[in-house]
Parts: structure tokens; C-alpha cells; sequence
């Protein structure tokens, strides 16, 4: 429901820890500078704090502007209880952490009579492994991992400057996160100074032990009152038995648009030759040598089979080659555990030693996922490496056991609605069908109505945007239907046309590189506006660029469509090239696609549709970022106008801007617009 209907419909806020939690926003916002109280806000805050007071799990979607940060906060530490809050992006953790909750435990402090506590905890290999940083053990070319593809002279002497660089700032750091190191340093360079969590010989092994960052972050975290964390993180909690993160009895999950995704990356399992291969290098120097060679044996028949297959998805029985490589690999690594597990007690805790440990389990157990694979899990080969992956086809079930258990769960994002109804969503999201519009509870087969799943409520609280008077949603319906990838001929007119109405002052959002760079090609040779393209310079310096010069074009694929905040007239128009369907051929897609279909539903509804969905609802955000924002978004693809099955359930999903077809009344409002901004 909107802000509107909830606020006439719920007398929020008249429970006591409704009460309790809206004290602590007043005077959070009162402690903020232009802080002002939003409707939206305050309605959130009371929803989250009868929602932990009840252990009833809650999704809120809450608009761009909303306030949402500070309203969930506000209702945790009413609470008093320990609070987890996941973000998916860097960018909202950042916020969280050295903006949002440093001002309010300041702010709330006289109310509660405490200065609350909050920690960030990170995975291991985020942090400086002081193991490592002191040397303890001689490491020969082959510890170096990945160093191996450094192949030019140029290459080696940047890489050596940046270790030297990395070592000398973890020297002296307190912290040892890597985000704190400024400039940073490639993915290279970082492995030589950390270490992952299968890795690690642990605390009470490690003679760094009681100085090691991520066991004093983890530290903190135990005695923090809100610990701040991420999805990749969360995830690996919840398939380790909730023994990663403090325990807690209210789970925050922000951007919980994103948590499918980053729990199925956590459960995906790869097999490469050259992870194989840098395997046996390690294993030559620790175990016997002709064992070790029987693992770059197998290395080798994987990288055969995976050539012979090519790129492709698996369904029924794997290619014969691929099979018995995978038995190859499964025996390699069971004699090459065996004789780590017969090394000395002294030999066993070394880095070294844990690494081809870990590193062989994983092989281990991937390549018998992938030689017998369950019901549930989809295998294929990717070209890069190549590499054998596998991974799950659905993670609703996972999450239905994992995430629920225990605690109160409160899903939020700007994008939990899908044609107006949070059922997508929620059935992702492991929550059992919705009984109405407001939550749900699960149904046995036999129609009785007893839970055997979470129960959950929903509430939109709007935004306080004015859509239909800040932004018009335009759909280039006549142009033809986009058949290939790239950008057609009457696309580019369009754009043009468009880009030179609005004076630059443009974000593109493309489904493709190769379309991206056909617009910034025309553009450049067309007009005299300023065109950025990303790939050419960083993202970062890409943005700030954008946002500092009031006429210049931002142009770029997928990393573009969300987290950009560029408020204020230098993004007064944001064009799409058509509808972000995902690539029909993606092994998860066709996979959940074909089971859909197989189950007599329609596959693209079900699982293209949504998808497109969500990754248009971000990329139209991109637009009204504070309420005197102005503005169009032009989508150049006429099948949301035209498509019957799925035009308007696209659209219900976007912010309710004013809708036209026409674009004469878009050029005009652009340059009217234009105009207004250079008085």
C-alpha cells in the first residue's frame, strides 16, 4: 500500500515500543543537519519496532528519500536487543558506519541513558592476516598465488610496488581493513597479505593470534548493540550453522533486493584447472611428489574436457571425458588429504599447509557436486579459465530454513514491489504465499491453513516524492521492436534527439557494451556535449565528474543501473535502451526458466519479467533524488507500451511518473526544462 492509504489505515505509533522507537528518531533528526520528519519515516520506524516486539518477520519497501537508514535504526535500538544489519553495497555499509549510526548514538545517548555500541564486521579475508605480514614461514615462488599469469616486465614492477606499498601500510595500520587502505591494491596483491577463512589456522593455533584484526573486529562485534555487516557475509553465516556473526535476535537486511543473488554466489561452487594446477605447485613442496603430480594430471583432463565441451550448460549426464576427470580429481584429492593429514603437528599449522588443505577439500567437493549432481543444482562450463561451475537452482528453500530460525527478520529496499505486489519478492525470499496483499503464511498441500513457514506482514511506505509532478516516464512506442544487441538506427535518433533537448545533463543506461559504445560514438560525432563512457576512466572518477558538470553525458551498462546518486539538475534525463531482460542462455536463467515451464507455468513471466523488473525500477531511481529534482526517463523500447502479458506489470513496477507515448511533449518538457537550469 502507499504512505497514503497505510497512514489512514494504521494508527502506527501507538504501541509502546512504537513509541519508544519514534522518540529515538525525533531526536535523531532533531541531531541531524537539515533534519526534517517525513511521514513515510516515522511510519517505518513504528512498523519495525512492533515487528521485533512481535517476532512477526516484516518487508518494507520504502522509497528513494525515505529516510529508511535512520527509521530501522531507531527501532533497533529501542529494542534492546542485538541487532545485525546487512548491507549489499559498500557504499550503504560506508554510510551506515562513519555517517548514520556515529550521529545517532551521540543523539540517542540522553534518552537511553548509554552511549549505544555498533561494530562492522567483515569476512576474514578483508582484512591483514599478521601471519602472513610477520613471515613466519618461507614462502617460495609457488606460495605467490595468482603470480604465475604476471607475464611482462611491466606487470611484475607494478605488482611489486604494490605489495610493497600494501605491507607498508599494514605496518602501521590499526585496523588492517582493507578499505582503509587509499589508494587500494589489486585482488593480486591483497591475496599476498590475507587470508580466507578455510585458510586460516585459527586464533588459538596462530602465534598472531591474539593481535589478528578480524578476531579483534569479531571481538568488538560481540559486545556491539548494532553490528553492521554484508550479504556475502550473511550468507556464509547462515550455510556454517549462524556461527560467523554474533549472536542476535533481530536480523535488518537492507537492499534485500539483492540477497537472492549474493546468497546463490555463496553457495556456487567452481573448478578450474589452474586453481588445480597452483594446487599441485603447493602440494610438491609439502606432500609426495608424485601425488601432487597426479593433481595437475587431473588439472589437465578437466581443462581438455572443458575445451571439448565449451561453453554450455549441462542437463543429464556429463560429457564422458568430463566425468572421468572428475573421478580423476576426486582420487588426487582424497590421497593428496590423506598425506597432508600424516604430516607433523608443526607442519599442519603452517599457512601454507591449511591452504592446500582448504584448497583440496574444495575441489574435493565440488567435483563430486558436479560428477552427481542433486536435483537442485545446475552445472555448467564457462570459456574464462575455463571453469566447471555449479550452483544452486533456488535458494527460497535455503533461506526458509536458515534465515527465519530464531530471530526477527525485517527485509527493506526501495524495491521489494513487483507490479504492485510484494509476492515476487517474498516467495524469493524464502516467505511462504501471501494470504491478501499484507503478508502470508505457509498452506500444507492439503489446503489447511496451519503456519509451516514464517509468517510475515508488508507495508510500502511511499516516498516523499511527488513522481507525477518531479518526472515523466516516456516509452518510445513507436519504434520498431529491438531485435540485436546493440543500438538501432531509430534507438539512436531517438537518443539524440532527446540528448540535444535536454542540453546534455544525461545518464544512458544500456543492456550491452557494445550498445553503450555505438551511443557514445554517435553522440560524440554529433553533438558538442561531453560524453563519458564507462570503461575509460574509473567508475568513481566517471560519477564525480557527472555530477560537477551540469551538461555532460554519462553512458554505461549494468554497474550503472543502481547506486549512482547524482541528484540536482546536472541528471535531468535517464535513458534506457530497452528492457534489462536476462540473457535467456545464462545457465540459472534457462535452468529456473525451463523448470517453471516444466511445472506448466510460464518460465519468462516467472523469471525474465521479474528480473527485468527490479534492475528497470533501479535504473528509473536513478532520476528523483531529492524533492526539487526534475526530470524524464526515456525507455527505448516500444514492447512496454505494446506487450500485453507484461508492459504494464513493468510499469506498475516504477515510480508513478506522469506516462506518455509521445515524444514531441518529452522534447518539449526536456528543453523547458533545459532552459529553466541555465536561469
Amino acid at each position: 500500500m502507499s504512505a497514503e492509504t497505510a497512514s489512514e489505515t494504521t494508527a502506527y505509533g501507538t504501541t509502546p515500543a512504537a513509541e519508544e522507537a519514534l522518540a529515538i528518531l525525533d531526536a535523531a533528526v532533531a541531531a541531524t543537519p537539515h533534519g526534517q520528519a517525513r511521514v513515510g519515516q516515522r511510519e517505518m520506524c513504528a512498523a519495525v519496532a512492533d515487528a521485533v516486539r512481535s517476532g512477526e518477520h516484516l518487508l518494507v519497501q520504502a522509497g528513494t528519500g525515505t529516510g529508511k537508514s535512520l527509521a530501522y535504526l531507531c527501532a533497533a535500538l529501542a529494542a534492546g536487543e542485538t541487532v545485525v544489519v546487512s548491507t549489499a553495497t559498500l557504499a550503504l555499509q560506508h554510510q551506515l558506519v562513519a555517517v548514520d549510526l556515529p550521529r545517532l548514538v551521540e543523539a540517542v545517548a540522553p534518552i537511553l541513558g548509554r552511549k549505544p555500541s555498533f561494530a562492522l564486521v567483515k569476512g576474514r579475508h578483508n582484512y591483514v592476516c599478521k601471519r602472513k605480514l610477520a613471515g613466519e614461514e618461507d614462502e617460495d615462488e609457488g606460495a605467490i598465488e595468482g603470480t604465475e599469469t604476471l607475464k611482462w616486465a611491466g606487470q611484475q614492477a607494478s605488482f611489486t610496488k604494490q605489495v610493497q606499498r600494501l605491507f607498508s601500510w599494514a605496518n602501521d595500520t590499526d585496523t588492517g581493513d582493507r578499505d582503509d587502505l587509499d589508494p587500494g591494491v589489486s585482488d593480486r596483491a591483497w591475496k599476498q597479505a590475507s587470508t580466507s577463512a578455510t585458510e586460516c589456522i585459527g586464533a588459538n593455533h596462530c602465534q598472531q593470534g591474539p593481535d589478528c584484526f578480524a578476531e579483534l573486529a569479531r571481538g568488538r562485534a560481540r559486545e556491539a548493540d548494532i553490528i553492521v555487516t554484508n550479504h556475502a557475509l550473511l550468507s556464509i553465516d547462515m550455510m556454517h550453522g549462524r556461527t560467523v556473526l554474533p549472536e542476535h535476535t533481530v536480523l535488518i537486511v537492507d537492499e534485500a533486493h539483492e540477497l537472492v543473488d549474493r546468497v546463490t554466489s555463496a553457495a556456487r561452487g567452481e573448478l578450474s584447472p589452474a586453481r588445480l594446477r597452483w594446487l599441485a605447485q603447493r602440494g610438491r613442496r609439502l606432500i609426495d611428489v608424485d601425488v601432487a603430480d597426479q593433481v595437475r594430471e587431473a588439472a589437465d583432463a578437466l581443462e581438455s574436457a572443458l575445451v571439448l565441451a565449451g561453453e554450455r550448460r549441462f542437463a543429464g549426464e556429463l560429457p564422458a571425458p568430463l566425468t572421468d576427470a572428475l573421478h580423476l580429481i576426486n582420487a588426487a584429492c582424497v590421497k593428496a588429504t590423506t598425506m597432508v593429514g600424516n604430516l607433523d603437528d608443526q607442519t599442519k599449522k603452517q599457512l601454507s599447509t591449511q591452504q592446500l588443505k582448504a584448497g583440496l577439500s574444495e575441489a574435493q567437493t565440488t567435483a563430486g557436486r558436479c560428477a552427481a549432481p542433486s536435483a537442485g543444482d545446475v552445472i555448467w562450463s564457462e570459456p574464462n579459465g575455463p571453469t566447471l561451475v555449479a550452483a544452486p537452482l533456488s535458494v527460497a528453500g535455503l533461506l526458509t530454513e536458515r534465515l527465519y530460525e530464531e530471530r526477527t527478520v525485517i527485509a527493506a529496499s526501495a524495491t521489494l514491489t513487483l507490479g504492485g505486489r510484494f509476492d515476487i519478492v517474498a516467495r524469493g525470499l524464502g516467505l511462504p504465499q501471501a494470504v491478501g496483499d499484507g503478508g502470508g503464511k505457509a498452506v500444507r498441500d492439503d489446503g489447511d491453513a496451519t503456519p509451516t513457514g514464517p509468517g510475515w506482514s508488508s507495508l510500502d511506505v511511499g516516498s516523499p516524492f511527488d513522481y507525477r509532478k518531479q518526472g515523466i516516464l516516456y516509452v518510445a512506442a513507436s519504434l520498431p521492436r529491438p531485435t540485436a544487441s546493440g543500438l538501432s538506427e531509430e534507438s539512436g535518433k531517438e537518443l539524440l534527439r532527446l540528448v540535444e533537448a535536454s542540453r546534455g545533463a544525461t545518464l544512458g543506461l544500456f543492456s550491452s557494451k557494445r550498445a553503450a559504445e555505438a551511443a557514445a560514438e554517435l553522440l560524440r560525432a554529433q553533438t558538442d556535449y561531453d560524453i563519458l563512457l564507462q570503461g575509460e576512466e574509473t567508475l568513481g572518477s566517471l560519477v564525480k565528474r557527472f555530477k560537477e558538470e551540469e551538461s555532460t553525458c554519462l553512458l554505461g551498462v549494468m554497474s550503472l543501473w543502481q547506486g549512482v546518486d547524482v541528484p540536482g539538475m546536472t541528471c535531468r534525463l535517464v535513458v534506457v535502451d530497452r528492457i534489462p531482460f536476462p540473457r535467456p542462455t545464462e545457465p540459472l536463467t534457462a535452468a529456473r526458466s525451463e523448470a517453471a515451464d516444466a511445472a506448466g507455468r510460464s518460465g519468462f513471466t516467472e523469471v525474465s519479467v521479474p528480473a527485468a523488473a527490479i534492475r528497470l525500477a533501479q535504473g528509473a531511481g536513478r532520476l528523483i533524488r531529492r524533492t526539487s529534482d526534475r526530470g524524464v526517463v526515456a525507455i527505448l523500447d516500444s514492447r512496454l507500451e505494446s506487450s500485453r502479458s507484461y508492459g504494464k506489470f513493468l510499469r506498475d513496477s516504477l515510480p508513478p511518473f506522469w506516462y506518455t507515448t509521445k515524444s514531441d511533449s518529452v522534447v518539449g518538457a526536456l528543453g523547458r526544462l533545459a532552459e529553466s537550469g541555465t536561469d
